[in-house]
């Protein structure tokens, strides 16, 4: 969240913390979120889009709408547990070097918010063994196609 009704969402894939950034150019009003979500999310090989889980929040309630539209089912974390959604927090954390605490995103465009998640996704990570979001993703995809079992 920025100043006022400015936002970006982040979807972040657990296993690999690969990321994408979603622009809000309309706020956080439910319509407008979910419609952005779901352009973004079916971007996705759809074995990666099984499941969504979002802190409470009114951006959120088109969540069944979401659900039906892209198969994708929806789950809220309990009222001030941020922990449950602990790689999405720390993704939150490193966003704030591009975007700090307390100014607006509401002129963040895509393609900005494209870039930035493009760093991030090249970023090494200790918790990846050192190797990047984008590396672990790749590795994924090409093990669904050939069938080689999900870790």
């Amino acid at each position: 969240m920025g100043t006022r009704d400015s936002a970006i969402a982040t979807l972040l894939e657990r296993q690999t913390r690969y990321c994408q950034l979603v622009a809000l150019p309309q706020g956080t009003n439910a319509q407008p979120v979910c419609e952005a979500l779901k352009a973004s999310i079916t971007t996705l090989p759809e074995q990666l889009r099984r499941t969504l889980t979002w802190d409470q929040g009114k951006e959120m309630a088109e969540h069944r709408r979401f659900s039906v539209e892209t198969g994708v089912e929806v789950y809220f974390c309990d009222p001030r547990s941020p922990w449950q959604r602990g790689s999405n927090e720390n993704t939150n954390g490193l966003l704030r070097q591009y975007f700090p605490k307390g100014k607006t995103l509401a002129g963040a465009t895509q393609a900005e918010l494209d870039e930035v998640a493009r760093k991030l996704n090249d970023r090494p990570r200790q918790t990846l063994g050192f190797q990047t979001p984008a590396q672990q993703l790749t590795e994924l995809i090409d093990g669904l196609h050939t069938g080689a079992p999900e870790r």
